[in-house]
């Protein structure tokens, strides 16, 4: 089994311009507010990637010039408890991990 080293990179910019604002294509903000994630409390969200999403197990999806690709499949509870099942994709390149993106989990594709 692999895991992510809890202490990945985050970019905060990854939270605050991209995940919990509304786009009008691909839009993650509306769907994070539902646990109560919002730009107000996204140091909360960052936390919650490192202790509920990090401890789960990552599966290796692909090698591509960039690093190596990881998926891991999490549920994420909100401080308001509700919890969301995510998606997240993580890269690794020279002993480096750095969060790439969230979204929502739909399940496996046959």
């Amino acid at each position: 089994m692999v895991f992510l080293p809890e202490d990945s990179i985050i970019n905060p910019a990854k939270l605050t311009q991209y995940l919990l604002v509304q786009l009008s294509k691909n839009d993650k903000s509306n769907f994070l507010a539902q646990a109560g994630y919002t730009l107000e409390n996204w140091q909360q969200l960052e936390q919650d990637l490192r202790t509920q999403v990090l401890s789960q197990h990552a599966e290796p999806i692909e090698i591509t010039p960039y690093g190596k690709k990881y998926r891991i499949r999490a549920t994420l509870r909100g401080q308001n408890g509700i919890e969301l099942k995510i998606l997240t994709i993580w890269m690794v390149n020279n002993n480096q991990t750095r969060f790439v993106t969230l979204v929502p989990d739909k399940g496996e594709k046959k």
